[in-house]
């Protein structure tokens, strides 16, 4: 099935502007379930509440709070913030652009593929640019009613562009505690490198999947079949040792046995 575009914009690099069709890059297949009436099987629906009458109450009568201490809030009316939203536009500005690897993977969010919009020569002049020099551009636009940080960058010939992050939703590394204990030793850091070595592959994205939602989805199918499903048994884990060397060593004998079945 052909790609939709959901968006349409015009990336600005200085005095050169490149009309782009949106499209996004990926797509959730999380498993979404309708919620039935036990008795009868029919369908429920949710409704507000007053948590304090117990009335059900009409969208139209809710109105927005935020809290700023326990106990008090600030009550805000639509309009006021419907003032507040950025000016609607199909500006995509490119501010700067930053070696590819400057921008650390946590502040990466959401992948969108750029195709071009009858700007094929611009489009892919900016893109053949871009992976000649290895650079990205930082770029700022606003879409539905909301502003966005991105990343313009290369991929497999085409344009992406990528939602970044803000400053305050980045927690440093350094937040975290560190652990205390005694130094590892040398031996205890040579068995960690060999594990990594034995585990050392070319990253391949079709060995992985949603196992959950594939044993669900075969869960309804045979369901819808009309056959009984199969039971699992539980297999509990193996109590693992605090001991750090016996449970690298555990590992390691572990991956050469499956080397050997493989061999």
């Amino acid at each position: 099935m052909a790609a939709r575009a959901m968006w349409k914009g015009v990336v600005h690099v200085g005095t050169l502007t490149v009309p782009v069709k949106l499209y996004s890059a990926v797509q959730d297949h999380s498993v979404r379930f309708r919620l039935l009436h036990k008795t009868d099987k029919q369908p429920v629906k949710q409704q507000l509440v007053s948590s304090d009458s117990g009335e059900v109450i009409e969208y139209a009568g809710v109105r927005k709070a935020f809290p700023i201490t326990r106990g008090r809030l600030v009550l805000l009316e639509k309009e006021e913030l419907e003032e507040l939203e950025p000016e609607e536009s199909r500006d995509i500005e490119i501010t700067r652009f930053v070696n590819i690897g400057d921008i650390d993977h946590r502040w990466y969010e959401r992948a969108y593929y750029l195709g071009p919009d009858n700007s094929t020569k611009q489009y892919f002049a900016v893109a053949a640019a871009l992976e000649k020099k290895k650079k990205e551009g930082v770029a700022r636009w606003v879409m539905r009613d909301k502003s966005y940080v991105g990343s313009l960058r290369v991929e497999d010939g085409y344009l992406m562009l990528i939602t970044l992050r803000h400053a305050d939703e980045i927690i440093a590394a350094d937040a975290l505690q560190m652990p205390e204990g005694r130094a590892l030793q040398k031996r205890e850091i040579e068995m960690a490198e060999q594990l990594i070595e034995a585990l050392h592959a070319e990253f391949d994205p079709t060995q992985f999947s949603d196992e959950y939602r594939d044993r669900v989805m075969e869960l309804i199918e045979t369901k819808a079949a009309g056959k009984k499903p199969k039971v699992v048994k539980f297999r509990p884990k193996q109590k693992e040792t605090d001991n750090v060397t016996d449970a690298l060593a555990a590992s390691l004998a572990s991956m050469k046995k499956k080397a050997g079945s493989r061999g």
